[in-house]
């Protein structure tokens, strides 16, 4: 039996291709992300810079990283500036809330880039759920105590945003997160998604278990409902600043790659 030599050095060639594949090429095959994407949106008190440790990470990484300014004003104008961020990705991304962006995350989520879901010690309420009323079935967190309206406008005393809102940071990190604090609108914590992403969305939940401005078991509850996958990260409620690694990590995770 004659083998044409032609379709012989082609699967040879072939074979080699997927010999070489076996190695560090196709270890990066494998663990590679799904997704390059990822829209980051900042909670109350805060602006997107809050994202910047998470950010260098991503960005090692080899995603992109998109950090959402809102302006704290309402709902509606969060979710706009959200979307407005989604629209610009190109291809499937992965959507991240922190504290109230959870809400924003919520109702922005149904965007069809949107693949997954993440939250960190965030609001998840379900579509036209009173989150207020939600969180008053739990005891109230140290830091409510600590908010100082005027004007319309609200921000946390130096001692509640030190002590409850950035507990575990370095003292003088803590001081320049509170002299850079984003006051929020007496409207702001109204507003009530008319959707919730997570019923159709994969989602991923950090609880921060030492947090005194969301009670760390409302947390728990509301993650078990939307059946995310969750940890449990030993900080206040800014863990995406004092452990940036294990907040990207759940991020890679809900993106597709399995290891930082």
């Amino acid at each position: 039996m004659m083998i044409d030599r032609r379709t012989f050095s082609t699967a040879l060639a072939a074979g080699m291709a997927t010999t070489l594949l076996t190695g560090a090429d196709m270890a990066r095959a494998l663990t590679g992300p799904k997704v390059r994407n990822v829209v980051l949106v900042h909670g109350a008190y805060a602006d997107g810079s809050c994202w910047s440790e998470v950010i260098g990470i991503l960005q090692e990484a080899g995603f992109n990283a998109t950090a959402v300014q809102h302006p704290l004003t309402t709902l509606e104008a969060g979710v706009e500036a959200t979307r407005r961020a989604i629209a610009l990705q190109e291809g499937a991304t992965v959507l991240v809330g922190h504290s109230f962006a959870g809400m924003i995350v919520t109702e922005a989520g149904m965007d069809p880039k949107v693949s997954s879901l993440v939250y960190v010690a965030s609001r998840a309420p379900d579509a036209a759920e009173d989150y207020t009323a939600l969180a008053k079935t739990f005891p109230a967190p140290p830091a409510s105590a600590g908010l100082v309206w005027s004007g319309g406008y609200g921000k946390l005393s130096e001692e509640a945003f030190l002590r409850d809102f950035a507990g575990g940071i370095a003292h003088d990190k803590a001081r320049i997160l509170y002299a850079v604090q984003a006051p929020i609108s007496d409207q702001l914590f109204s507003g009530k998604t008319t959707q919730a992403a997570w019923r159709s969305k994969p989602s991923w939940y950090a609880v921060s278990s030492e947090d005194r401005t969301i009670n760390p078991n409302l947390e728990r509850f509301m993650a078990k409902r939307m059946n995310a996958k969750t940890i449990e990260v030993k900080a206040s409620h800014l863990s995406l600043i004092s452990h940036p690694h294990e907040i990207a990590q759940l991020i890679l995770e809900a993106a597709g790659r399995q290891s930082a």
